[in-house]
């Protein structure tokens, strides 16, 4: 795919897509993004010539969620003295962590109101407060690891420009206030003339500020796939799955179109594609595109400083995600309200080599239109670019042990494109549950991320409009 904004060319049958293997898995080809410009010396690593004939453990998905299961086990179980690997289909990181918009944003009150309706009070404010904690704990790996990976504690700005959007949006904050969640102490919310002169956005109607986190995805993925590989983990990259059967002799057999290889335990970390080796979730993880951009002025110009990151609601209620970089570039994406409908572009697709037609254009001035101050700095896209998320059928991610697939294969999925927020703990808590055979529910995860056959059965059995990506609208609300 062209990283720029020039016509796409018609792409060519690819050799991950070939007869006899499943829909869900990567194309070959993925479009170049402003993280990956220069390739990490690990990208395409492989540590061995030949596949390991076996492995205690073996991960599927060298992404944040494959890489940090990965490191929790080495640095935190490092005494259980396990065989590791990872097989990737493509290279490190180079899906959806590796394609983001470099937001760690925890969920205050955007979706956890649907949580508590569904589950409770408690049930709700577990996501939040596990969210909260997830931001504290990569800020802490990142200094004791010295990872340089331009991670910044901020402030990160909900805007809305819709009048109807910000008296809803005032209602879920004083009603969450009133649940008396000790999280929401850190919410400010303005909702009143002054708003636009608070966030800079022009029309801006309400807004409202919590702490989050920014970073460099790739950069962080990166710096850990270093420190498992020198601690042992033997890491084979672009070595699609192709199968995983249950071998009554040792565990599993992994087929790959470099030979099969045998594991003890297996854990899905592959996100989008894992229904191509667990079809029971077909329905429960669908591939989703999304798109995003890296904005930057002419040499020789300085750009209005931004301080925060922001989720802007236009009046027409298109949701964009942005992110400021310290070089006074920007890295903006969603607008999925705008290719919603076209859902052959971006529903059920993994083709993130080209972009989604009907959205890529939608970045063209957009510092201009939407801040004060951008107006004459010839901002510009630099770059844009599709990702591919694994969006639930319930928004929430599926985490543990694989219902109905013996008790050591492991699932670790299904981030709704929320997955930088809540992976670090929660791979955390996975390699536990790897290492020391505990159920999930001796996790502090929160409950609702635990994989079941009852939110596989209710997705498989329920209708596609109803469930959250195409039903009550958990996609597009939050970001790739």
């Amino acid at each position: 795919m062209p990283s720029r904004t020039e016509e796409l060319p018609t792409r060519t049958r690819d050799p991950l897509q070939t007869a006899g293997t499943p829909h869900c898995v990567p194309v070959s080809n993925p479009g170049e993004t402003i993280w990956q410009t220069t390739k990490h010396r690990l990208h395409d690593h492989r540590s061995t010539e030949k596949l390991p004939e076996y492995s205690d453990i073996v991960i599927i998905g060298a992404g944040y969620a494959g890489v940090s299961t990965a490191y929790h086990l080495v640095k935190d179980h490092g005494e259980a003295n396990k065989s590791i690997a990872i097989i990737e289909a493509r290279g490190a990181c180079s899906g959806a962590t590796g394609r983001n918009g470099g937001h760690a944003r925890p969920d205050f009150y955007g979706h956890i109101p649907t949580y508590i309706d569904r589950a409770g009070d408690r049930a709700g404010a577990e996501i939040a407060e596990f969210e909260i904690k997830n931001l504290i704990a990569v800020k802490k790996v990142i200094e004791q690891e010295k990872i340089d990976c331009d991670f910044t504690l901020t402030r990160s700005i909900d805007v809305w420009c819709n009048a109807e959007a910000a008296e809803k949006a005032k209602s879920t904050y004083d009603e969450m206030v009133a649940r008396d969640f000790e999280y929401m102490d850190d919410v400010v919310f303005y909702a009143n003339d002054n708003a636009e002169g608070i966030c800079g956005v022009k029309g801006a109607k309400a807004c409202a500020s919590f702490t989050a986190g920014t970073m460099w995805p790739y950069k962080f993925i990166m710096h850990l796939v270093e420190l498992i590989v020198d601690a042992g983990v033997n890491l084979q990259t672009n070595t699609p799955a192709i199968s995983v059967n249950a071998d009554t002799a040792a565990g599993y057999i992994i087929d790959t179109p470099r030979g099969k290889m045998r594991a003890g335990k297996v854990v899905y970390a592959n996100n989008a594609y894992v229904s191509s080796l667990l079809p029971q979730y077909r329905k429960n993880i669908v591939p989703c595109k999304g798109i995003c951009c890296h904005i930057k002025v002419p040499d020789g110009v300085t750009p209005p400083l931004l301080n925060n990151s922001y989720i802007n609601r236009t009046e027409d209620n298109v949701l964009s995600y942005l992110i400021p970089r310290a070089d006074g570039s920007i890295v903006v994406g969603g607008a999925a309200a705008v290719f919603r409908k076209h859902e052959e572009q971006w529903y059920n697709n993994v083709d993130d080599s080209i972009l989604i037609d009907s959205a890529k254009d939608y970045y063209n001035n957009y510092m201009q239109k939407t801040y004060r101050g951008w107006e004459n700095t010839g901002a510009k896209i630099d770059m844009i670019w599709s990702g591919v998320m694994g969006y639930s059928y319930d928004s929430n991610p599926h985490i543990g042990t694989v219902p109905d697939g013996g008790k050591d294969q492991y699932i670790i999925a299904g981030f709704n494109g929320h997955g930088m927020p809540v992976i670090w703990l929660s791979s955390k808590e996975l390699a536990t549950m790897v290492i020391q055979d505990i159920p999930f529910e001796q996790t502090s995860m929160p409950r609702l991320f635990q994989t079941s056959q009852f939110r596989i059965d209710r997705a498989l059995n329920g209708k596609t409009e109803d469930g959250d990506i195409l039903g009550s609208g958990k996609f597009p609300a939050t970001k790739p």
